[in-house]
């Protein structure tokens, strides 16, 4: 759902900083769907809270309010880039986390008024975006439908069929074909809960913009504020050896990081496991 500009030392560090201890690759934990957002129940420094779980997000974020009130020291701010725009962050230090069984930490971590974006995307107060640190700590598997996830084994065989992972500006991408084009790189986005999007200038490359399909506007963006985005269908996304049908999607009109952006929409189709350290996900049809 956003990324950070600029400072790719301090997405390894916090990589580098977690050292999880796994639970038992049985134990599975709940997963809140609503709207087509995932929340986990975490606890940050020993305060219970619930996250928005965003596979594209290079940096957890806490909210500014939710940060203070837990006692954390907060640095200067720097900007991060949002899918609505670029907006002004803080970080802290020293941020433990406890997350399905494993602890997560000591991390640095980004600190924002996420009041807005609250607002808009969850209709509600949202404490904590969990970003990649997560992801960077386990193989994850994850039942969008079931409302599920576990970490899994590296041992264990994963469902469904393995594709490669591909970072491009610092965000997971996976190939996904439109229309029966070539496979294009897609930001693999969990905490996308809209629908499919595509750059502009993909979209002006594929003629999705020319070739007399039905287009209409909706409003969207998350982090960095609201925009309006034109809507229309796709007649097919293929992925994973699996062609889905008629398929809702947005045309992104701001810097997009990538050509395509897959989040929950398209997801919860599948049976999801992720392993960011292998450089890859699995993919299981339901």
């Amino acid at each position: 759902m956003f990324t950070r500009r600029g400072c790719l030392a301090f997405g390894m560090m916090a990589a580098l900083a977690s050292h999880p201890a796994l639970a038992s690759g049985s134990d599975t934990f709940p997963l809140i769907v609503r709207n087509n957002r995932l929340f986990l129940d975490i606890a940050v420094n020993g305060h219970k809270v619930r996250a928005l779980l965003d596979s594209a997000a290079e940096s957890t974020l806490l909210d500014t309010r939710f940060a203070k009130s837990i006692g954390l020291r907060i640095d200067a701010p720097t900007t991060i880039k949002g899918s609505g725009g670029d907006e002004d962050a803080a970080f802290a230090n020293g941020v433990t986390i406890r997350v399905t069984g494993m602890t997560l930490g000591p991390l640095k971590v980004g600190v924002l008024d996420l009041s807005d974006v609250g607002k808009r995307l969850v209709h509600g107060p949202l404490p904590i975006i969990l970003g990649r640190e997560y992801f960077d700590a386990a193989r994850l598997q994850i039942d969008v439908d079931g409302g599920n996830i576990r970490p899994v084994s590296r041992t264990e065989t994963p469902l469904g069929l393995r594709v490669p992972l591909t970072s491009m500006r610092d965000i997971e991408t996976l190939p996904v074909s439109v229309e029966g084009h070539p496979p294009a790189a897609a930001a693999f986005d969990l905490g996308n809960g809209g629908a499919a999007l595509i750059s502009a200038a993909y979209a002006r490359h594929l003629g999705l913009l020319s070739d007399g399909r039905a287009i209409t506007r909706k409003r969207g963006g998350g982090i960095g504020g609201e925009i309006q985005r034109i809507r229309l269908k796709l007649k097919s996304l293929e992925l994973a050896g699996h062609v889905l049908q008629s398929v809702d999607a947005e045309v992104d009109e701001t810097d997009s990081a990538t050509p395509l952006n897959i989040g929950v929409s398209v997801l919860r189709q599948f049976v999801i496991t992720t392993d960011y350290h292998s450089r890859a996900v699995w993919l299981k049809l339901h």
